[in-house]
């Protein structure tokens, strides 16, 4: 499984995702451009002291990630408004996590591109929870239904 960032915005929101990946020791991949230096001081902090442990590749646009991905991955991409809730999806381990930037979401040409999409349901009055925030619930989600929690914890 892999957590894929499509064009991310807001440093600490890519340091805490970060952050999380390194705790559950799943690879971040971060689509270009990015809204910022990955030598951003709020990105680094939110990482803390984590970033070597982060197994983290950039590239250089989506072509390029697409070109590079191994034949047989799904591309399970997020949305605040489409797709199955989370909860209800069948995961597989070696899916590819795809969040877009925070203020705009996923391109509609990048969406048709993926095999699904998936959402974390919301019943409240706001708009969209925060990119981390949906990234911990849907990785954590995504490895309890495909078994890797159980793998790893073994």
């Amino acid at each position: 499984m892999r957590v894929v960032l499509y064009h991310p915005e807001i440093p600490p929101n890519t340091g805490n995702v970060a952050r999380l990946c390194a705790a559950l020791d799943v690879p971040l991949h971060l689509i270009e451009p990015l809204g910022f230096s990955l030598e951003d001081r709020y990105l680094k902090r939110a990482g803390l002291d984590y970033w070597p442990h982060v197994r983290l590749t950039v590239w250089p646009g989506w072509k390029a990630f697409l070109a590079a991905r191994p034949a047989g991955r799904r591309i399970i991409a997020t949305s605040a408004r489409t797709g199955e809730p989370a909860h209800r999806f069948a995961f597989q381990a070696d899916d590819d996590l795809l969040f877009g930037p925070e203020t705009k979401g996923l391109p509609r040409a990048i969406l048709a591109q993926c095999d699904t999409a998936v959402r974390v349901p919301i019943f409240g009055h706001v708009r969209s929870i925060n990119l981390s925030t949906a990234a911990g619930i849907i990785l954590h989600q995504a490895m309890a239904a495909s078994g890797l929690l159980d793998e790893k914890e073994a």
